[in-house]
């Protein structure tokens, strides 16, 4: 049974062999992370790692019972209780739920863990699978705005009641 775990060092493997495996099936419908992301991972991974620790962010990977990464949910740019949230799944554990439970439950760590209070995600209008996870997950459509110059959709989702503690007020970089 697949399960979320927040991002760790040891991570680091499983998650670059996940991005290699499907970096041309997320470039279908997101923009391509270049090739300076993979060249240099080991030291991104690190300052991701960082950025974590200083609640900038909450990284997350859905492995399954080998330890191989199936998909990643982050919350990222933890400031004034909301954080934008971003995922992906392997193009092989698509079409299974994965990204609506991953997703709903990402959103629980973020009220209960983290203490948020809202979250905000885009997608483009032509990823009809991103806008039914996020309407499944309680994500409300809240304007338009292009994404690298294709139309797309901005989301907002209220969370009741954060209780945890999100650390942090910065704004980090996008395109974990």
């Amino acid at each position: 049974m697949p399960s979320l775990r927040l991002l760790r060092f040891d991570h680091a493997p499983a998650l670059l062999a996940f991005e290699r495996e499907n970096r041309a099936y997320f470039a279908a419908s997101v923009p391509d992370r270049g090739d300076q992301y993979f060249a240099g991972f080991e030291e991104r991974h690190r300052e991701l790692m960082a950025e974590q620790e200083a609640g900038l962010h909450f990284f997350h990977v859905l492995v399954d019972d080998d330890g191989q990464v199936l998909g990643r949910v982050n919350l990222i740019d933890v400031a004034d209780g909301s954080a934008e949230l971003g995922y992906r799944i392997a193009e092989r554990a698509a079409g299974r739920g994965l990204a609506t439970s991953a997703v709903s439950e990402a959103c629980t760590l973020a009220r209960t863990l983290y203490g948020l209070t809202s979250l905000r995600a885009v997608t483009t209008v032509d990823n009809p699978a991103s806008r039914t996870v996020l309407t499944r997950t309680g994500f409300m459509p809240a304007g338009e705005l292009l994404l690298d110059g294709r139309p797309g959709l901005r989301f907002v989702r209220p969370l009741a009641g954060g209780t945890g503690s999100a650390g942090g007020t910065g704004s980090g970089r996008k395109g974990r």
